[in-house]
């Protein structure tokens, strides 16, 4: 893996970054007219459709298509994908209807942490001592972020299903690094029919309804920028820097989309809030300048074991 591969996996990272960076802010707006869980399952499904559009043009214009399929063995991973892709948007607009898009915007840098800890714990990739130190910032601004109140302590319950979230996709990162080398327009396919179609049926069932109708072309919309195109160029970047790393380049999408929450909703937060924007940049910071390691034997790319 040449050091030209690795820029353009960190661009790639920076791309899926800057398009998912709109979730937060604009689902939030959204919240008001259509229920949380069916505006999960659209979300994906607006994803989904927009892939699929794209799969149908390429087949039009006959567009050479060198990507590798799916096998047998990667089957686990893809139901786990897809089971994970339905819950953890639910718990994400959840967490957006109790708590301030900033918050849930920074919050999502929590999943650094969990794709880190999983990739090291399950998938054995080797964490850096800077990406741990990230780590630790980056988990002390999410504490700071999780109370509503310091003088009495006071937990934010929706901080906390926005921190569930963040675990979900963790997991479901280090699934989707393992399925990496596939076609990404398949995975991102599957991601977004099979996901968003099982969160509006757990919508459907738990008893909410679409009373605004535009409102389903609008979020249609925000998936397919937001999780198809973000998803998408995540995936390419996953097969350069792996998992662990990908998700630390990642971290440029929530301070995206603080800055259009602050705008769209002209809040100025507690002051312990910029404590935690604080603590973030330094994790994020700190993360990204995460060095890889390059094998002698197989020029493989591993993380730096400084």
């Amino acid at each position: 893996m040449n050091n030209t591969s690795v820029k353009k996996g960190i661009v790639l990272a920076v791309i899926a970054a800057a398009f998912y960076a709109i979730n937060a802010p604009v689902s939030k707006v959204l919240l008001d007219y259509m229920p949380p869980t069916l505006m999960a399952g659209f979300l994906y499904v607006g994803a989904g459709v927009g892939m699929g559009v794209i799969a149908l043009v390429r087949k039009a214009t006959n567009m050479k298509n060198t990507e590798a399929t799916f096998s047998r063995s990667d089957i686990p991973y893809i139901i786990a994908m897809i089971l994970l892709d339905i819950a953890a948007p639910i718990c994400l607009m959840f967490g957006l209807s109790s708590t301030s898009a900033a918050s849930a915007s920074l919050l999502n840098n929590f999943e650094i942490v969990a794709t880190a800890l999983i990739a090291l714990l399950v998938f054995k990739e080797r964490i850096s001592l800077r990406l741990w130190l990230g780590i630790l910032f980056i988990t002390l601004s999410c504490t700071i972020l999780s109370f509503d109140d310091w003088s009495g302590l006071q937990f934010s319950f929706g901080s906390l299903f926005v921190l569930t979230a963040c675990v979900l996709w963790g997991v479901e990162n280090n699934c989707t690094r393992k399925i990496s080398s596939k076609d990404p327009l398949q995975i991102v396919l599957l991601k977004g029919i099979f996901s968003g179609i099982g969160s509006i049926a757990v919508g459907f069932v738990i008893g909410e309804q679409i009373t605004v109708v535009w409102s389903v072309f609008a979020v249609l919309g925000v998936g397919f920028v937001a999780y198809g195109l973000s998803i998408f160029f995540y995936v390419y970047a996953q097969r350069t820097l792996g998992a662990a790393r990908t998700s630390a380049y990642y971290a440029i999408a929530p301070f995206i989309g603080t800055a259009l929450s602050l705008v769209i909703f002209r809040e100025i937060p507690h002051y312990t809030y910029f404590i935690a924007l604080v603590l973030m940049l330094v994790g994020a910071w700190l993360s990204s300048r995460d060095k890889p390691l390059f094998k002698k034997s197989s020029d493989k790319l591993e993380n730096n074991d400084l």
